[in-house]
């Protein structure tokens, strides 16, 4: 399966998120699954990476052309996708991708992870969607989800397009347990 990772290009993150993102890739590696990715070597998308690449995964990278002229592209990562800019590096990537898998990351991952979930409710992407929650990362992002249902903002239906792991095995397993598409979720998006 081609499975979708965001993750943070930031190089002052702590060690248990590297640590998640390489085991994150060689969970992905042993499942013989093939890693979408944004392009670049450093944080927690280099961490992963690197161990892909050494356990001879299969992996493709998605950069724009500006992010490749500064040198923030992976230069072991053969298949490299290069694109025109931000949008269009996450418009190939959800093309691509048969699921998303979110890591901890800055506002760049935050972006993409709620475009997949706007995607998914508007039926444009249909794959599984599971933030990898590493040391409750993501917990106040979920309370805040949570916020927007509980005050109208997207129906209570809605917290069900994504999924929530805390651990990258936990996130392969809902991946490969994923029971499809719903057509509903498109009559849901009006609320």
């Amino acid at each position: 399966m081609k499975i979708a990772l965001f993750a943070a290009s930031s190089s002052k993150t702590g060690k248990v998120y590297l640590d998640a993102a390489r085991e994150t890739g060689s969970v992905l590696v042993r499942g013989s699954h093939h890693i979408i990715y944004g392009g670049g070597d450093t944080g927690l998308m280099g961490a992963m990476a690197d161990t892909v690449i050494e356990m001879n995964g299969n992996i493709t990278g998605v950069i724009p052309g500006f992010m490749i002229s500064s040198g923030w592209n992976h230069k072991g990562v053969k298949n490299m996708i290069i694109t025109t800019g931000m949008s269009s590096r996450k418009e190939k990537i959800f093309e691509i991708a048969e699921a998303v898998i979110a890591l901890p990351g800055g506002i760049g991952t935050l972006e993409e992870l709620t475009e997949a979930i706007t995607l998914k409710q508007l039926g444009l992407f249909r794959g599984p969607v599971v933030i990898l929650n590493t040391s409750g990362f993501y917990d106040h992002l979920l309370t805040f989800l949570d916020h927007l249902s509980g005050n109208g903002f997207m129906g209570e239906d809605h917290c069900r397009l994504w999924s929530v792991a805390s651990s990258p095995d936990e996130a392969i397993d809902i991946i490969e347990k994923y029971g499809g598409w719903d057509d509903k979720w498109v009559h849901l998006a009006r609320i």
